[in-house]
């Protein structure tokens, strides 16, 4: 299993952030949509460069949000799976992200986390 660490934002431009949660991705020009995902990508690419390249997987990804304030786990999270599966294809990991290579995945609630706030993706192979 591989466990790789995903920020709850990504920098938009040079004086605003991007929450990557639904609610925002679905109200946001494709060019903004295309530039966050670019910039999401490049923080992630050290961790999931360290993966081997893989065939069947399932994916868990759990969310450690800033505050006690009530978040829809989905919101977050969808965004998270789009962004991050599309990295594992872009950068040669998985062949592709649809039913035959991701067979699965699931989300959970971790703990508020004031300090490092996160998503936790959990990669398992099936063999």
């Amino acid at each position: 299993m591989h466990l790789l660490l995903s920020p709850l934002s990504v920098r938009q431009s040079a004086k605003k952030m991007f929450v990557l949660n639904l609610n925002v991705y679905r109200n946001s020009h494709y060019r903004t949509l295309n530039t966050v995902k670019i910039r999401y990508k490049a923080l992630m690419v050290d961790q999931i460069m360290k993966l081997p390249k893989m065939g069947k997987v399932i994916i868990y990804y759990k969310l450690f949000p800033k505050s006690h304030r009530l978040t829809d786990i989905g919101n977050v999270i969808s965004v998270h799976k789009k962004f991050f599966e599309d990295a594992l294809v872009e950068l040669g990991i998985l062949e592709d992200d649809n039913y035959k290579f991701v067979i699965g995945s699931a989300e959970e609630f971790g703990k508020v986390d004031k300090d490092n706030p996160r998503v936790e993706i959990l990669i398992k192979e099936i063999e």
